[in-house]
């Protein structure tokens, strides 16, 4: 019975709990039934993992509200009991571990009075449990147990550090214990170690950084050290046995995993701690960097059997010998220690972009630029010798140089004969190196065996393709953009050179560029090669050529090009512009991926660090879009790809030569988005022609629009409130992107839909409307649907004109077309009137795309309007006619009006409409019984005619309406609805409405 009840108090322990969890009493309750259970067993483990949890949780709250609470703890020492339980083997013992290790994150991650943390660090408790010996079989428990390092090394600092590092018995276990897991297969585990260390790294403490520089540095580092060695052998085996890009993924994972090693040395490099950069810097050089990565870069061929260094380097880190039977940088010989050239080439360009700490970048240069076989040939410890004399070598240089210039600063002008070399730092003004300045920029390099070098130079060669030449031209930018690589060693290599010259005549000095002219040869040809028909450039590849071209050839905003290099930038450009000339065709697509094209290459330049992330260009280059890669870093597969890579080719070599000619793009994009009119924007809309709709979208919602086709644009006006005669854009679309369908239910319904333009900010072409118009009558459905279909051919026309003219294809010379210059009805914008600018739309006297009424009409109506119209026309002085009387020449008025309408277009090309989009007169049909005398109650309003076609038999007065609307009439009876908002206008404006 006893037993009976006291299982029942273990599980339901209701009797004699607080109301208030989060209390004192509380955590008083918790204690008594941790007292009562130190034993754990099957029977009570679930009691007390629901103990621990709410420990914690009464703690966090005493943490902000009740001091008394972390007083309790520590008088009865709680933790003990936590480590009572974790030391148990009996069952269920490590379940409760989870749920104690879980409580003590919760609990550190919460804490936020430093009283109350030195509380729960100050008997050493925490570090028992950082070395106690828990299962890390259960993942569970090791992804518990490494957050709980993690989260207490977020709370080091120069107080707290003294609670986990031991002076007097030289103990650090929360380090010790977690670099353990440094390679652990979990990449999180993995990751939470490197940051752990970064956290402690940080502490200022100089006991600490000692006992880790002294005890822990040499064999973590070597450590880290030999596991990045080991995962670059997987990575380059990956590379060598996936040829048919089978293994992408695991080869994302290797690359992004050598990515997150870089940066986590660049890491520590950066805390500038120089104990443990010293020693750091030390083992990449000895065992990773040199003997693995830059021994990489040379050839059996040339390379004699001295190189026991290196060998002994790579015994030292364990790494299965890799590398080249022959020049091909993809065959491999395993014997010499080394991997394929490319993956060697791929890991320094990654190295140089991440890494900036300045004494290493510094030495993997000067090796790769500077090193003399003879050198190399002696081992690394011997190479690393002669660049430490090298580099005193230039500091004495440096010395003298500075002395010598203050020497002849003190003297007079007559004495400065002698080249004064470049105003950089660490330059040698020796007698040699003036000579070398007047001398070839490579001469005196090209005697000198520079194997690392030539193995770059060799890689640029595309003539098979460009596998090779996208590393190569990826280390020399990187090189050249490391801001941890001084200029005299860049310098006339990877930067142009500037040099003042003294006359000998007077005081004043000539400037001299020079730059590698052997490299710019090698990137030349790239560029040549990328302009051909066939050629296997990937046009990432072309990309990062001229990018590193531009680079070489400009100093202090000028071009230096040599006059021979000159001619063959502008042969690239007239290659370029041919290629693309043998594709421009007519058809609609070719306009569509010109612009698409150009708005993708606008988003922005090539990045060449995110370029090294992507592990898909270190496979074989491909032309088969099936694999995923990026259409530009592969080859192009089929017609249309070559056309897109041909209209790419063409804006990059265009916008080289503009870059080296100081010159400005003008010409694209083909459409001017300056010159176009904006949403919300109010419109001068008198005299304009207006088509009244509505707009019926998808959810069922009816808007009453005003329909106006511009020469590039369709917009729907709503009336301006506050201006007669004005409106505001509601909605505008280009008329290339519509697409205008006939509803076979109904003659007086459109189903338009407006397409997104074509931006280089985002690729969504979700449609900017898709709706049905409904026009008044079917009169106005046909000319709004011949408007928008004329429309949207004219404006295709003129981009492609546009195109036909940087293409320079002949027969299409002239100024730019109105669609880029903006030299549309809508160009010129009024300055001055507000938030809202406010233009006229229409300063003419007819809108485009208008449909011309024929002069075969009946007499009944058409002469009482011409007899009408000749008697305003002597009172109306902007009538074409008056011109004519002027002149003496008598015309008829259908020549007159044919007349107006030919002069009233003069912004836009002059192109004869067919017959067959006429509508004819003739077919409007006159209601019977029904007699219109028109003649003393019309007046000829100051706006385009609208079509005339059939009209079905209706009452009288609506025919009345609709023919006089038809002949641009106004019937006191009625107003048409395109003009009712602007009537009030006109008649101020003193026109006759009757």
């Amino acid at each position: 019975m006893q037993n009976m009840f006291r299982s029942r108090s273990w599980f339901g322990a209701g009797w004699g709990r607080p109301k208030n969890l989060h209390s004192l009493e509380h955590l008083k309750y918790l204690y008594n039934v941790l007292s009562r259970n130190q034993t754990v067993s099957e029977h009570n483990r679930g009691l007390l993992v629901e103990s621990l949890r709410s420990i914690a949780e009464i703690l966090i709250w005493g943490d902000q509200n009740d001091s008394s609470v972390f007083d309790f703890f520590l008088e009865k020492n709680m933790l003990s009991f936590f480590l009572r339980i974790m030391r148990q083997r009996s069952g269920g013992s490590s379940y409760v571990c989870v749920q104690l290790l879980q409580t003590l994150n919760i609990l550190f991650e919460n804490i936020r009075n430093e009283t109350s943390l030195y509380y729960l660090l100050s008997n050493n408790h925490v570090n028992s449990i950082i070395v106690h010996k828990f299962d890390f079989s259960d993942e569970e428990v090791m992804a518990y147990y490494i957050s709980f390092l993690k989260t207490l090394s977020l709370k080091l600092n120069a107080h707290t550090i003294h609670f986990f590092y031991n002076e007097h018995t030289n103990d650090f276990p929360l380090y010790t214990e977690a670099i353990k897991f440094f390679n652990h297969p979990e990449s999180m585990v993995r990751i939470a170690v490197r940051t752990l260390t970064l956290n402690v790294y940080k502490v200022e403490d100089a006991s600490m950084l000692a006992f880790i520089r002294d005890r822990t540095a040499a064999p973590y580092f070597s450590n880290i050290v030999w596991f990045i060695g080991k995962h670059i052998q997987e990575l380059d085996t990956c590379v060598r046995n996936d040829a048919d890009h089978q293994s992408q993924n695991r080869l994302a994972d290797l690359v992004a995993e050598h990515l997150d090693h870089l940066h986590y040395i660049n890491d520590i490099l950066c805390l500038n701690i120089t104990d443990l950069n010293h020693v750091l810097t030390d083992h990449l050089l000895h065992k990773l960097l040199i003997p693995l990565y830059i021994n990489s870069l040379t050839s059996p061929r040339k390379q004699s059997s001295a190189v026991d260094g290196t060998t002994q380097s790579l015994s030292r880190i364990s790494l299965t010998p890799r590398g080249s039977e022959n020049n091909s940088p993809k065959v491999h010989d395993f014997s010499t220690g080394k991997v394929s050239c490319v993956v060697a080439l791929f890991l320094l360009s990654q190295v140089f972009l991440i890494l900036s700490h300045s004494p290493l970048i510094q030495t993997l240069s000067w090796i790769i630029l500077k090193t003399d076989r003879s050198v190399f040939e002696k081992g690394v410890d011997k190479l690393l010798e002669y660049y430490e004399k090298e580099k005193e070598g230039r500091n004495s240089e440096d010395e003298a140089c500075s002395r010598t210039l203050s020497d002849i600063s003190s003297k007079d002008s007559n004495s400065s004969k002698e080249n004064i070399l470049d105003e950089q730092p660490n330059m040698n003004i020796t007698d040699e190196e003036k000579q070398k300045l007047v001398a070839s920029p490579t001469e005196g390099a090209a005697s000198i065996d520079h194997p690392f070098l030539e193995t770059v130079y060799d890689a640029l060669d595309c003539s098979e393709n460009d596998y090779a030449s996208l590393f190569a031209l990826c280390l020399l930018y990187a090189m050249a953009n490391n801001s941890g690589v001084t200029s005299d060693i860049t310098e006339q290599v990877l930067r142009p050179k500037k040099s003042f010259i003294s006359k000998s005549t007077s005081a004043s000095k000539d400037v001299r560029y020079t730059y590698n002219t052997f490299l710019i040869e090698k990137v030349l040809n790239i560029i040549i090669l990328s302009c051909q028909p066939s050629c296997r450039v990937r046009l990432v590849t072309l990309e990062l050529a001229l990018k590193l071209f531009v680079q070489l050839v400009m100093c202090d905003g000028k071009n230096i090009l040599l006059e021979s290099h000159r001619s063959v930038i502008e042969t690239a450009r007239t290659q370029s512009t041919a290629l693309l000339r043998n594709f421009y065709k007519s058809e609609e697509i070719f306009l569509d991926m010109f612009e698409h094209e150009y708005c993708d290459m606008s988003k922005g330049s090539l990045n060449v660090e995110w370029l090294c992330m992507d592990s898909a260009i270190l496979l074989p280059p491909t032309g088969t879009p099936m694999t995923g890669i990026d259409f530009t870093k592969r080859l192009p597969c089929g017609e249309v790809e070559r056309a897109r890579r041909a209209i790419r080719v063409f804006f990059l070599v265009r916008n080289l030569v503009l870059t080296l000619n100081g010159e400005v793009e003008t010409q694209l994009p083909l459409t001017n988005p300056q010159s176009c009119v904006q949403i919300d924007q109010a419109l001068d809309l008198n005299n304009s022609d207006l088509i009244a709709c509505t707009v019926l979208s998808k959810d069922g919602t009816k808007t009453r629009r005003f329909l106006v086709i511009d020469i590039l644009q369709l917009i729907l006006v709503e009336p301006d409130t506050k201006r007669l005669g004005w409106g505001v854009a509601k909605l505008v679309g280009f008329l290339q992107d519509i697409e205008v369908t006939g509803d076979k239910d109904d003659s007086r319904c459109l189903h338009i839909t407006i397409h997104r333009p074509i931006s280089g900010a985002t690729t969504n072409r979700i449609p900017l409307l898709n709706a049905k118009f409904i026009f008044d009558d079917n009169i106005r459905c046909m000319a709004a649907k011949q408007r928008l279909t004329k429309g949207r051919i004219k404006a295709r026309q003129k981009k492609m004109q546009h195109i036909a003219r940087l293409l320079e294809i002949p027969g299409q010379s002239g100024p730019p077309s109105p669609a880029f210059a903006g030299q549309g009805l809508y160009a010129t914008r009024s300055a001055g009137r507000g938030v809202r600018e406010n233009r006229p739309l229409f300063n003419i006297s007819r809108g485009p795309g208008f449909a011309a009424p024929r002069r075969e009409s009946p007499p009944g109506v058409i002469h009482r309007v011409d007899d009408s119209r000749r008697h305003r026309e002597g009172e109306s002085p902007n009538r074409i006619s008056n011109l004519t009387k002027e002149n003496g020449r008598k015309e008829n008025h259908s020549r007159d009006s044919s007349s107006n309408r030919v002069r009233s277009r003069e912004g836009s090309p002059r192109m004869p409409r067919p017959r067959s989009e006429e509508i004819p007169l003739k077919l409007i049909k006159k209601a019977p019984n029904s007699v219109i005398d028109m003649a003393p109650k019309i007046a000829i309003l100051p706006r385009p005619q609208t079509p005339r076609t059939v009209i079905e038999p209706e009452p009288s007065t609506s025919d009345e309406n609709a023919v006089a609307k038809d002949l641009n009439v106004s019937v006191a009876s009625t107003t048409s609805e395109e003009t009712s908002f602007i009537a009030e206008q006109l008649n101020k404006a003193g026109v006759e409405t009757v």
